[in-house]
């Protein structure tokens, strides 16, 4: 049995790791409330810009001969290239929240290769980055820093190359997967088709319509700019949406390695007592045969 200095050692220890991850729990509480109400905010906003572009890809598709509204429109079932976009975290300690997204993104290469689809990867998150650099896959985009504080701006810049691939007719579809926020308890892996669009059927007339472009020709324009806006939105709200999973799977594992901490506390002390009666009632011992001898 160890010594009684060597287990009150391991139970200060165990004790400052508890304060530790109790502290980063609270920290990613704190993070993840901010976080949810970004969240929610741009949900609104990807809601309403959806339906803007919905309608106003059904007003242009009624005035074009053939009904092509342009390539980002078109769906291709048997895709010869595919670009996935995906996001990780760049810190650890949040549980399996990496290796879900990974795993996914492993499934849909092997699903597609075997298929005969090229596969390249862009991801923005450096356990994602270290894991594919590490198995030898070969990255076509990577950033590092973007995950952990998500920027409209450096969203947009991230996605644009993979809509530059599309339009130039290198990869003829773009998904984007990422682990996002399904409640506190719960992260899901959300997987979006994000080039070519696909866009819900909008049965309207010219007065239910919510847009009013004059004149006509303009409305080709319009959704040209409003698509690159949609893709852009859901680049940054899938860099938030995974940042507020993030920090719910870090509430998640910090709470459950406090508990393993208490537990651990719990256990050691109970070993510091047995081992503390146990030196004790050698002592008596020693000293009870000692006085016996005298006798």
């Amino acid at each position: 049995m160890a010594n009684l200095k060597e287990i009150k050692l391991k139970i200060g220890s165990v004790k400052n790791t508890q304060k530790t991850t109790k502290a980063m729990k609270l920290v990613s509480s704190a993070k993840l409330t901010r976080t949810r109400q970004l969240s929610e905010q741009a949900k609104s906003y990807a809601s309403k810009i959806n339906d803007v572009l919905s309608d106003i890809a059904h007003q242009v598709s009624k005035v074009q001969d053939d009904g092509n509204i342009g390539r980002a429109f078109v769906q291709n079932d048997n895709p010869k290239t595919v670009d996935i976009v995906f996001v990780t975290a760049d810190k650890g300690l949040c549980g399996g929240f990496n290796m879900a997204t990974i795993k996914t993104v492993n499934r849909l290469i092997d699903e597609l290769s075997s298929k005969g689809t090229n596969v390249r990867l862009r991801v923005a998150g450096r356990k994602g980055v270290d894991f594919f650099s590490f198995q030898g896959k070969e990255l076509l985009q990577k950033v590092s820093d973007l995950s952990s504080a998500p920027d409209y701006d450096r969203a947009s810049e991230f996605i644009d190359g993979a809509v530059k691939s599309f339009q130039a007719g290198e990869t003829d579809k773009v998904i984007l997967v990422h682990n996002g926020f399904l409640n506190m308890l719960t992260q899901e892996i959300k997987i979006r088709e994000l080039l070519p669009i696909s866009l819900p059927t909008v049965e309207t007339t010219e007065n239910e319509s919510m847009l009013e472009i004059e004149p006509l020709d303009d409305e080709s324009e319009v959704l040209e700019e409003l698509t690159e806006k949609y893709i852009d939105f859901n680049m940054y709200f899938a860099l938030i949406d995974s940042l507020a999973a993030e920090h719910s799977a870090r509430m998640q594992a910090m709470e459950a390695a406090t508990n393993n901490a208490k537990d651990r506390v719990n256990s050691l002390t109970v070993e510091y007592n047995k081992a503390r009666q146990a030196a004790i009632t050698t002592e008596l011992i020693e000293i009870i045969s000692g006085v016996e001898a005298l006798k």
